[in-house]
């Protein structure tokens, strides 16, 4: 039963067997199970176990009592504390060898779909001010952040593409975190007598608040789910795991992603062709729903609700036709930075790296990259760059200094396969600049004054 309250919709624990919307017979088998591996155990004790309230672990427990798969062992305060008969551990054995799940009890498929429904990523609330809060930390062109804002509020898909090292996955991974609200998450879900585990505590970040002590303890409260794969992603992982030892399933990536983000980093890098998860995704993308196929060959639906952003170097004509890129509403290209970009990234790098930021430093490493390596800005210079230096200065056993010397030996390391036959920079070079580079640093140093706004 669904209540809502003044702060967010309660998930009521069902009173009965037949409110769970899953059968008596598999939450006895639960149960049994549950006894088996546990030993013997207080009804209080077995409703925490399996999620389920009193009023249904008590229910249980009088029919497997008239059965005589479990016996009562004595009473701790007024709840019964039982265990199984000997009938009961030759049932549980048959049954482990059927499946051997023994967890909290699953929801059934039709309240997951609905309950997916109700809390959609596409109603999600996304305004200005949770987006500049999101990314904050990141230097990002003010019309680019609009465009982010405007996809996020879609709930559908995005496309970032652009040169390597311009902060798509940056970007992506902090889209999850301009949704502020929480969604509830099934522990498993049932699926024609199957048991499928969804709630992954390595992937869902549960809500640390007190709910009320009659809700479902079945669903957990977590932030949106944000769900990230890369050159790993195969076509087998869109599908049910089945795991042969323990005979139960575990959900895919996209199931495991709804009401929140799938980010697939590094699009079109995958072993499998990129064409094949296009085609995969054509009708989730679409339509919003998906179908996943049971060992068996049952194949049965889920809701598709999840915002997928795609992270790709590839331009959108090398991924894809133009029927799969109209199914994903949102593509922005992220280029490379331009000077005060440039320098407010590295603005910001410097303190985490124990580094005194100097405009002039940056100005020289702008000149060395644009001019002696060729290399056009991108954000991940400042920190890469940042780094190099820090590296040194702990070997060489003492204080990091970003000055002229320091920068132009950590672009010498980081540059030096495409300096090709470069000669060393001098110490001359470093002190008395060339007139063509004072003069680009004293038209760096004017874009600066002139000020920009680095969100």
């Amino acid at each position: 039963m669904i209540e809502e309250t003044s702060e967010r919709t309660v998930i009521r624990a069902p009173q009965t067997a037949q409110e769970t919307g899953v059968s008596s017979n598999l939450l006895e088998d639960l149960i049994v199970k549950i006894l088996f591996l546990q030993g013997e155990m207080s009804l209080h004790d077995l409703t925490r176990h399996s999620g389920l309230s009193f009023a249904v672990v008590h229910e249980l427990f009088d029919r497997l009592r008239k059965e005589q798969f479990v016996e009562v062992k004595g009473m701790v305060g007024l709840a019964y504390r039982t265990a199984l008969t000997d009938r009961g551990r030759a049932r549980a054995l048959e049954l482990l060898s059927l499946n051997q799940y023994a967890g909290v009890a699953p929801v059934s498929l039709q309240d997951y779909t609905r309950r997916v429904r109700a809390q959609t990523v596409s109603k999600a609330d996304v305004h200005p001010a949770q987006l500049l809060e999101a990314f904050s930390n990141l230097v990002i062109d003010s019309r680019v952040l609009e465009r982010l804002g405007a996809a996020a509020v879609s709930g559908t898909s995005i496309l970032l593409y652009g040169p390597a090292g311009t902060g798509k996955t940056s970007i992506a991974e902090v889209l999850p975190s301009v949704y502020g609200d929480a969604v509830w998450i099934p522990h498993a879900v049932e699926v024609t007598g199957q048991i499928v585990t969804l709630y992954d505590p390595g992937l869902h970040e549960r809500v640390d608040e007190a709910l009320p002590h009659d809700s479902d303890a079945r669903w957990v409260l977590c932030r949106r789910p944000r769900v990230m794969v890369g050159g790993e992603l195969t076509i087998e992982m869109l599908d049910l795991h089945f795991d042969p030892i323990g005979k139960l399933y575990s959900a895919p990536v996209q199931m495991k992603a709804n009401n929140g983000v799938l980010i697939v980093d590094d699009f079109g890098r995958q072993l499998v062709r990129p064409e094949a998860l296009l085609n995969r995704w054509i009708v989730p993308l679409d339509r919003g729903i998906d179908f996943l196929n049971l060992s068996g060959g049952k194949k049965f639906e889920i809701p598709f609700d999840l915002f997928v952003a795609f992270a790709s170097n590839l331009e959108p004509a090398q991924l894809g036709d133009e029927a799969f890129l109209r199914r994903i509403p949102n593509k922005i290209k992220i280029d490379y930075l331009g000077c005060d970009q440039f320098h407010e990234i590295f603005r910001r790098v410097c303190p985490k790296f124990g580094l005194i930021y100097d405009a002039e430093v940056v100005d020289h490493v702008i000149d060395l990259l644009t001019r002696t390596y060729n290399e056009p800005l991108r954000s991940c210079q400042p920190r890469d760059l940042a780094r190099q230096i820090s590296w040194k200065a702990r070997y060489q056993g003492y204080s990091p200094t970003f000055d002229l010397e320091s920068a132009s030996e950590a672009c010498r390391n980081y540059y030096d396969y495409a300096a090709g036959a470069l000669a060393d920079i001098s110490s001359l070079q470093i002190q008395e600049k060339t007139p063509a580079t004072r003069s680009h640093i004293e038209e760096a140093a004017f874009r600066r004054k002139e000020g920009f706004d680095p969100i």
